[in-house]
């Protein structure tokens, strides 16, 4: 059954909100994925902060056109499933790990500010710590210096007391 013209009029502007505020897309090819198995992903995507859809390829074409993911429509070819993000790691972590452990999902690429990946360079993007940790990462490379300095201005006083009472221990048996 074809769809309305106001339907699909619809589905390309919610298309179009999710990429205005998206920082990265990433598609996947989904080729005889069970119900279950969709709905587990779908379950995940919503936890990762990733809005998880299916459009008509066409449909997505014209949503991102005068975008900064225009350079996509090139790639759009067979059945996609489309992860769209305001983080710019969730869409592709989520995909690739969800592809790791099912056959039926193949990750084709991504758009990252305004740039083209390819499906190797969506794995790689993948791989990115999640924010929390990279910022914790930071945290502790700023730190180190600072925590290393305090630890050699305590570790001067500490010898002067150790010194002290090997002095003060040696005495005792002199006496």
């Amino acid at each position: 059954m074809a769809k309305s013209k106001a339907v699909k009029e619809e589905m390309i502007n919610d298309a179009l909100k999710s990429l205005n505020e998206a920082e990265s897309v990433v598609f996947a090819e989904y080729r005889g994925i069970d119900v279950s198995s969709m709905t587990d992903l779908r379950k995940n995507s919503r936890s990762a902060g990733v809005k998880l859809k299916v459009f008509k390829n066409t449909l997505f074409r014209k949503a991102t056109e005068g975008t900064k993911f225009e350079i996509i429509n090139e790639h759009l070819k067979g059945p996609l499933i489309y992860g769209v993000s305001s983080d710019a790691v969730a869409p592709a972590k989520l995909l690739v790990d969800y592809a790791n452990d099912n056959d039926s999902i193949v990750v084709k690429g991504g758009v990252l500010q305004g740039a083209m990946l390819d499906s190797d360079a969506v794995n790689s993007l993948a791989k990115i710590p999640p924010r929390e940790q990279l910022l914790a990462m930071l945290v502790g490379v700023t730190q180190a210096p600072i925590s290393g300095f305090i630890r050699t201005l305590n570790s001067v006083p500490a010898q002067l007391v150790r010194v002290l009472s090997a002095i003060c221990d040696k005495k005792k048996y002199l006496i």
